[in-house]
């Protein structure tokens, strides 16, 4: 299928092209004829496979009808959990919608608010915003919601789980009744099917794979370590597989802060990035890292929704997140677009609970490998029999031929990069 099929307009098609892209992801295959038809869609599919395109395009196709925009108002409204994902899909709605001549904005907090003020003045097509901020500028008068054709919930799970549920319900309040309603996650628990449920008419729920499934092209390890050992074997890893671009996760903020500076200690470049950090110093940490500028990106979770790099080759679980969800999202920043990408996750024998309910969410024991020279002394339990065709080889170890190995020991630096399918599918 490619996407002349699809039955999007013709400007849409030269923009898609103008990106690269030539063939949907299944996602947005079965997804974009739904939402083109007015109905409201609950779409689940796994970080990297195409959810912002699936609902910007037909999204921008529907607002093509020549309508004029009203000051302080936006047709199309667009709610995610954070400042980095609000940025990005704006960055969607703007390169797609380039030809059409839609108006698009994104707020959120942290910033100043005057020149959103400004650009709300002037009336949206499309308006991309966090909650809170979003909240602010109705509570002062500069938004009106009345003109609202269709919203969109974006990783509706993460905001549940970051405690926007009473700023959800008061913003759906204040919209029209008569609306096209869309839900795009990577993972739906019961909450976000109880809330779509009060939120949505009959809405057609699609799914490409199983749910909480991770992706196939990332590789997934665990390194059982002693937590006092964590940052040395973190070191180790870098400077003997020579990575110029890795993303860390961390538990908490100063877990972050105190890695980061442990990490530049040791000749590491390293910045960390969290929800106490500015905008202009997340904006500048995530650019420094696009650019090279940085090795080691050290952030919380706030950062596994919304980090859209292009074929970033690995990411390590420094901590093991207690929602186990949110593993799902953190490796998904690798193994996008059809690009191969490896997982690490560094486990101690304190975390072997959340090791376990990772395994259940995923279906699937993860195969571990315990590092020469960072044996644990205290031994991370199994939950269950690990599903593994074969045990894996212990690194640099006697009897673990090359061939037998990880295939991070065949990678290199940066390497793995390559685009596994023949044609890419637009984010």
């Amino acid at each position: 299928m490619s996407f002349d099929n699809l039955g999007l307009s013709a400007s849409l098609l030269r923009a898609i092209a103008d990106q690269g892209y030539t063939t949907p992801s299944p996602i947005q295959a079965k997804a974009i004829p739904l939402i083109l038809e007015g109905r409201d869609v609950m779409a689940a599919a796994q970080t990297g496979t195409g959810k912002t395109a699936a609902f910007t395009l037909p999204l921008l196709h529907r607002l093509t009808d020549g309508r004029a925009v009203r000051p302080n108002r936006c047709r199309a409204l667009v709610l995610t959990p954070t400042r980095e994902l609000a940025a990005q899909v704006q960055g969607s709605v703007r390169d797609y919608g380039k030809y059409d001549g839609l108006t698009s904005a994104v707020v959120f907090g942290g910033v100043k608010i005057n020149p959103q003020i400004a650009l709300m003045r002037r009336g949206i097509d499309v308006l991309v915003a966090t909650p809170g901020r979003l909240l602010d500028l109705h509570g002062q008068g500069f938004i009106d919601f009345s003109d609202v054709e269709v919203l969109v919930f974006d990783e509706a799970d993460r905001m549940l789980d970051m405690g926007f549920i009473h700023d959800i319900r008061r913003i759906v309040k204040l919209l029209p009744v008569k609306r096209q309603t869309l839900m795009f996650s990577a993972t739906f628990s019961a909450e976000i099917t109880q809330l779509a449920q009060g939120y949505m008419q009959n809405p057609v729920k699609v799914e490409v794979s199983t749910p909480n499934a991770t992706a196939d092209t990332v590789t997934q390890w665990v390194y059982p370590v002693d937590k006092k050992r964590k940052p040395e074997l973190l070191s180790h890893l870098v400077r003997d597989n020579a990575w110029n671009q890795v993303l860390v996760f961390t538990r908490t903020k100063h877990g972050a802060n105190k890695l980061s500076q442990l990490l530049e200690k040791d000749g590491i470049r390293a910045v960390a990035i969290h929800g106490n950090k500015s905008q202009n110093a997340r904006t500048k940490a995530l650019g420094d890292f696009k650019s090279g500028k940085i090795q080691a990106l050290v952030a919380t979770d706030i950062a596994a929704r919304g980090l859209d790099i292009e074929q970033l080759p690995q990411v390590v679980n420094f901590d093991l997140p207690n929602v186990a969800e949110d593993y799902v999202h953190r490796i998904g920043r690798t193994g996008r677009a059809g690009a191969a990408g490896i997982a690490y996750s560094l486990v101690s024998a304190d975390e072997a609970d959340y090791l376990y309910g990772i395994e259940k969410l995923i279906r699937k024991s993860l195969p571990r490998e315990e590092i020469d020279g960072f044996e644990p002394e205290h031994a991370v339990p199994q939950g269950r029999p690990a599903q593994q065709t074969r045990p894996p080889a212990r690194r640099g170890g006697a009897g673990a031929p090359r061939g037998q190995q990880p295939a991070r020991r065949r990678r290199g630096g940066n390497g793995g990069r390559g685009n596994v399918s023949g044609s890419r599918a637009p984010r």
